[in-house]
């Protein structure tokens, strides 16, 4: 009997030894966002089973999160097992060239900028602005961004822009994210580089590292599928530069599926986790 037993407990150690550690990762719940619409508590408990350590929200609307006060939704993120770590919101300007109502402008981040306190976060991102038409309207662009990050910086919160294909076009000559890198201030905007849509508009995510260094302090690690399967991302050549970029936090973003939503946002935890050019963590 204690033979059997030792021999038991010896093989449940062997076991435990070759379960890959526990990585950093984080989900965008964009990439959950049909089941979340049909059952948000047992969508975010799943999120939490398979094993990611935090979220990204794309649910925020008028202070509230996922239709929860910043509280209500901090907490059931924590209730589940993860932290709130971020989340995607913004208010398009009217017209970038000669936007009149910057009051409401403004009184709509200042409720913006204490929700997502409120909820914990530490990054407030715009994931999108309407294609500037000229060069006055991206400089507007950021002229507003460097305004909303002096705000978020007083409250304690990091502001970022997130990157689509878009802006590896020309407006009047100048390349568009280039541009916003150079004219926005470092101490208050970051950029949320989207890996796969750096790669889709033509240019490579480690020249951004090295030609901005530190100016990406959250990665949106995405495929056009499912991590890996597309075959169109170095993932393991982004990683193995990570450090140029400044990054402290990734952050998998599932839009296309093979399968069902939920598989495909496990596969692409597991594809991370088991990578031996992931590390445990980046945070510090």
């Amino acid at each position: 009997m204690s033979g059997l037993f030792l021999l038991s407990a010896c093989t449940e150690g062997q076991k435990k030894e070759a379960a890959p550690a526990k990585k950093d990762i984080y989900l965008q719940l964009y990439s959950l966002r049909e089941d979340i619409k049909a059952d948000y508590a047992a969508t975010i408990a799943k999120a939490a089973e398979m094993g990611y350590t935090g979220v990204e929200a794309a649910g925020y609307n008028d202070g509230t999160f996922y239709g929860m006060s910043p509280a209500e939704f901090k907490k059931s993120i924590e209730d589940a097992g993860m932290e709130v770590l971020s989340s995607h919101a913004g208010k398009p300007l009217a017209d970038p060239a000669a936007d009149t109502n910057w009051e409401e402008t403004w009184a709509w981040w200042d409720s913006a900028i204490q929700a997502h306190k409120e909820a914990g976060m530490k990054y407030l991102v715009v994931a999108w602005i309407p294609t500037p038409k000229t060069l006055a309207d991206l400089q507007a662009y950021c002229d507003y961004f460097n305004q909303i990050g002096e705000k978020c910086n007083a409250a304690g919160i990091k502001f970022g822009y997130h990157n689509h294909k878009f802006e590896f076009t020309e407006v009047e000559g100048e390349l568009m994210y280039d541009y916003m890198l150079n004219n926005t201030d470092p101490a208050k905007v970051f950029f949320q580089m989207d890996v796969y849509w750096v790669g889709e508009g033509g240019k490579n995510p480690v020249d951004y590292f090295n030609n901005y260094p530190g100016r990406f302090e959250l990665l949106h690690i995405k495929d056009e599928l499912e991590l890996g399967k597309s075959g169109k991302v170095d993932f393991e050549g982004i990683f193995n530069n990570v450090e140029k970029s400044g990054a402290r936090y990734m952050i998998v973003e599932v839009e296309r599926y093979t399968g069902t939503p939920v598989e495909g946002v496990q596969e692409s935890y597991d594809y991370l986790n088991n990578a031996a050019f992931v590390k445990e963590s980046y945070a510090n």
